[in-house]
């Protein structure tokens, strides 16, 4: 299950390989607000979400406070003058580092408490793969509008 999460991940790199963060913060079509940027910014705020709050029980905050989140979201997706595809990427790879380090002496079956009920690593791994299977085909989507690159 590892394996296909850290396949992902990098899929969703790849997608932003060669662009300027004048490219990486395009959106693909209006009114969708959606970049390869937020998106990057997004999956930091997620594996922080499951791997540290969820799977270890760790009380810790948003990387950046995003005042357009929903309750219940994640949240990442929403540019600020100060955003940058560095800052971000750096973000992601410590949050992807720690989320390595945090399911490595966990078996798959262990189980976490989650909104009143439990689920297991293995739960939260199917979870992450799904996430990131959707944000890469948005990903794709934004990556041809840019520049027509496809396939990555």
């Amino acid at each position: 299950m590892a394996g296909w999460l850290d396949f992902y991940r990098a899929t969703l790199a790849q997608k932003c390989d060669g662009l300027d963060d004048t490219a990486l913060r395009a959106a693909a079509v209006a009114p969708s607000e959606l970049t390869l940027l937020g998106l990057i910014q997004h999956m930091a705020e997620v594996e922080r979400n499951w791997f540290r709050r969820v799977l270890i029980g760790e009380d810790i905050g948003p990387i950046r406070v995003d005042e357009n989140a929903s309750e219940g979201h994640d949240g990442g997706f929403t540019l600020t003058d100060d955003s940058s595809y560095r800052a971000a990427v750096d973000a992601w790879e410590a949050e992807v580092a720690r989320a390595r380090e945090n399911c490595a002496s966990r078996e798959l079956h262990d189980i976490s408490k989650f909104r009143g009920g439990e689920v297991s690593l293995r739960w939260i791994y199917l979870h992450m793969i799904a996430e990131y299977a959707r944000h890469c085909g948005h990903a794709d989507l934004i990556r041809e509008r840019i520049d027509g690159v496809t396939g990555v």
